[in-house]
């Protein structure tokens, strides 16, 4: 064998795999299928891509693009091995992403690639990292879905101010957020309290709040966290626990990336 995937998150329609390949220039190519509509982001390495869609040399960077039941080729034939960051979805829920982005007609890719663009740098950038912290790929897996709709859409998209009716369903999950930080809040579920499909409701806070929906929840848990350090004794794994946080480690990662000081030193200054 010369692929070893690796599964990172999933959930209903979608999931998310690290898939290193090692062939050279010596190993023969060969027919495959895509099992469900496919955007891999391209993380080291080289290869030739041909679909049915077309075919190009990506790079790292690019996006290969396939929709389920397509056959295609990956050849090494100048360099070895690549490594992509796939994401894999079922049709019905890219058709739920197509819907929400305006001038976006059909869920399907016309193309077999997108190159590296300026324009999808820093989330192909934020997909990387969340590889290593994998309960943020379910936001990246909905954001990187609706960029490459956009970008594939005939028409652009234009600026939007959401509606008084939205505005009052994402006031109504930042209430949720705060009122149970610590308990375990995924997208579908923060949509559900907002009664909104999970791309619209991914769409619309950022575009109220500023940030995502895991952002803000980190931000309010890390919040949380600083005062019960400052007001209280209880001990640093105590509070991040109850602030949400699944292990010490992660917790003290994030305090530091946030606060610029451990959580410990934060206490003491």
């Amino acid at each position: 064998m010369t692929t070893f995937s690796q599964f990172l998150a999933g959930g209903p329609g979608w999931h998310v795999r690290d898939i290193v390949c090692t062939a050279g220039p010596a190993d023969a190519t060969y027919e495959e299928q895509h099992a469900q509509c496919c955007i891999a982001i391209v993380r080291s390495g080289s290869f030739r891509y041909r679909s049915t869609q077309g075919s190009a040399v990506l790079a790292p960077g690019s996006l290969l693009l396939g929709n389920r039941g397509a056959c295609f080729e990956c050849g090494h034939e100048h360099a070895t091995g690549d490594r992509c960051l796939s994401f894999q979805f079922e049709p019905a829920w890219l058709e739920g992403i197509a819907a929400a982005v305006p001038g976006v007609r059909k869920a399907g890719f016309a193309r077999a690639h997108l190159p590296p663009l300026p324009a999808l740098a820093g989330l192909v950038a934020e997909a990387e990292i969340a590889a290593g912290e994998p309960e943020g790929l379910e936001e990246i897996a909905l954001r990187l879905a609706g960029a490459v709709a956009s970008l594939l859409s005939d028409e652009k998209r234009g600026a939007e101010t959401p509606s008084a009716r939205d505005q009052r369903r994402i006031t109504r999950a930042l209430r949720h957020i705060e009122a149970h930080c610590e308990e375990p809040l995924s997208l579908d579920t923060l949509a559900g309290q907002a009664a909104m499909s999970p791309y619209h409701f991914l769409r619309t806070f950022r575009a109220l709040v500023g940030m995502t929906p895991h952002q803000y929840v980190l931000r309010t848990r890390l919040h949380r966290a600083a005062l019960l350090l400052r007001r209280t004794d209880q001990p640093v794994a105590g509070i991040a626990f109850d602030c949400g946080f699944g292990d010490l480690s992660t917790f003290n990662r994030r305090f530091r990336r946030v606060m610029g000081a451990s959580p410990s030193e934060y206490r003491s200054a």
